[in-house]
């Protein structure tokens, strides 16, 4: 099985990072193949409303940026995880762009990513990361998929790069977060 981590954060391996790495690592254990895309800090404009992928069922947002990319990754795996940092109690502009333009794309080529499991994962300074990690698990379930839960919320405290790795509670979470996911999809393939 194949496992797509999606980094919303501009820093490329930052805590956001750190946080998605936690999980494939664990899955990568578990016999899952996995990558890493880095979408934060590239240029990805927002949905024009223009209905043309409703019209062309191909797959593909009209907008050629790595939006198109990011969808082919995700349509071919089995699991997606979705991190963002919070700003300003949300998530980064560039992944709000993906899940908009993304979302609807999915969504007009017979829910592309129907019984996939997702699993969404917030990193803050302080607060604001339950708003992100709704807002990326929005996506999922209007996508038909399958979240599943863990110890606590995917909520990591770090401001510093690596402070995520400190924060006891939210590894424990993410570990369990891990077993969870290979759980489901062993329980899935059967």
């Amino acid at each position: 099985m194949k496992v797509l981590g999606i980094n919303g954060s501009p820093k490329k391996e930052g805590n956001t990072y750190l946080s998605i790495k936690t999980v494939t690592d664990s899955l990568e254990k578990g016999g899952f193949e996995s990558e890493i895309y880095h979408i934060g800090g590239k240029p990805i404009r927002g949905c024009v409303d223009c209905k043309k992928c409703q019209v062309n069922k191909d797959r593909r947002c009209v907008i050629d940026d790595h939006v198109n990319e990011l969808i082919e990754k995700a349509a071919a795996a089995d699991v997606i995880i979705i991190g963002s940092p919070v700003y300003f109690s949300n998530m980064t502009p560039e992944l709000k762009a993906f899940i908009d333009r993304g979302g609807r794309v999915f969504r007009a080529n017979d829910y592309l990513l129907k019984h996939k499991i997702g699993a969404s994962i917030a990193v803050a300074r302080r607060s604001g990361k339950n708003t992100v990690i709704s807002d990326i698990n929005y996506l999922f379930l209007i996508q038909q998929m399958i979240v599943p839960g863990s110890t606590y919320w995917n909520g990591l405290i770090g401001e510093k790069p690596g402070d995520v790795l400190r924060d006891d509670e939210g590894m424990k979470n993410l570990k369990s977060l891990a077993e969870n996911i290979l759980w489901l999809a062993s329980r899935i393939q059967s």
